[in-house]
């Protein structure tokens, strides 16, 4: 293997890199990678360009203002990035407002002489695609075998989980909230994740993007379930904004109020990352769907109850 130097703009391709065995070769990072434990060390590269203190609404507001303006959410700082002398450069096409993307990368490295560093931007829209993104780092990275590997376990892991969630007869009808003002229903890999861990997926469609979506949506569908996981949120900032949702007419007629089946995800650590551990993620919704099956012990940590 060649020396790397890995800079990685995103915290699920952060993961992935450690979790490929490759930690030792990441030399910069992004204000959101925080996992695992020991990356807070490298230099950050990024920051955003809003303040992300505030309710929910306001952050939207925010991030729209900047976006109407055509500016990018964040910033990368160009002259960091040259000091660290990257071999390779990780960042995504998936979303311009949850992390860096592309061309924010190669608008800061334009104008370095060669040799300018490999640019990889990861583009996970459904489950499919982040098993393609973690042999894609793997490749570039040099090690293709270990991307073989992480990918095979993951996946056996997650169909073990799959297999007997279909077998369970009751499939309860789950809302998940990926924000809460204004209100928006989980896309992407999340309807797949919802659907393995033996439950009926309500909103949001797998592959596209999350969408916004009336109150009055859920009121009629009146959800067996609803699980709360803002992108970007963990618990604690979650509760914080719950106001937001649970203030709303008919809040308390919700048959998942009613049964006590409301509950508080962790979206920044877990949902929101796509890397190895949605691995973890789906262990969470199975635990939370069906206690009496599954008990991977993330309680507390990973999800709370309402």
């Amino acid at each position: 293997m060649r020396t790397q130097r890995i800079v990685s703009l995103v915290a699920s391709s952060t993961e992935i890199v450690c979790a490929l065995g490759l930690e030792e070769h990441l030399v910069g990072r992004s204000h959101e990678c925080d996992y695992p434990p020991g990356v807070e060390r490298l230099p950050v590269c990024t920051r955003p360009r809003f303040d992300t203190k505030g309710t929910s609404y306001e952050i939207d507001q925010r991030v729209k203002q900047i976006l109407e303006q055509a500016l990018s959410v964040y910033h990368v700082d160009a002259e960091l990035l040259r000091r660290l002398r990257p071999s390779h450069i990780l960042t995504q096409t998936q979303c311009e407002v949850c992390a860096v993307s592309l061309k924010d990368v190669e608008q800061a490295v334009c104008e370095w002489l060669e040799p300018k560093p490999r640019i990889l931007a990861l583009a996970p829209n459904a489950l499919a695609d982040i098993w393609v993104d973690i042999q894609r780092v793997a490749d570039a990275l040099e090690v293709p075998e270990r991307g073989q590997q992480l990918t095979q376990r993951l996946q056996q892991r997650m169909a073990r989980i799959a297999q007997t969630a279909q077998t369970l007869p009751a499939q309860p009808r789950v809302a998940c909230i990926e924000w809460m003002e204004p209100l928006m229903a989980s896309g992407n890999w999340m309807p797949e994740l919802v659907e393995m861990a033996g439950g009926v997926n309500l909103f949001g469609q797998a592959g596209k993007h999350s969408g916004w979506m009336a109150w009055e949506e859920v009121l009629r569908a009146d959800p067996d379930v609803i699980a709360v996981l803002p992108c970007g949120f963990d618990i604690e900032r979650s509760r914080q904004e719950l106001p937001a949702l649970t203030r709303n007419p008919g809040w308390s007629d919700l048959k998942a109020v009613r049964g006590q089946r409301v509950y508080v995800l962790d979206g920044n650590q877990y949902f929101n990352r796509p890397g190895p551990r949605l691995l973890e993620s789906l262990e969470i919704l199975a635990e939370v769907l069906h206690p009496s099956v599954f008990q991977f012990r993330h309680e507390g940590t990973g999800w709370q109850r309402l």
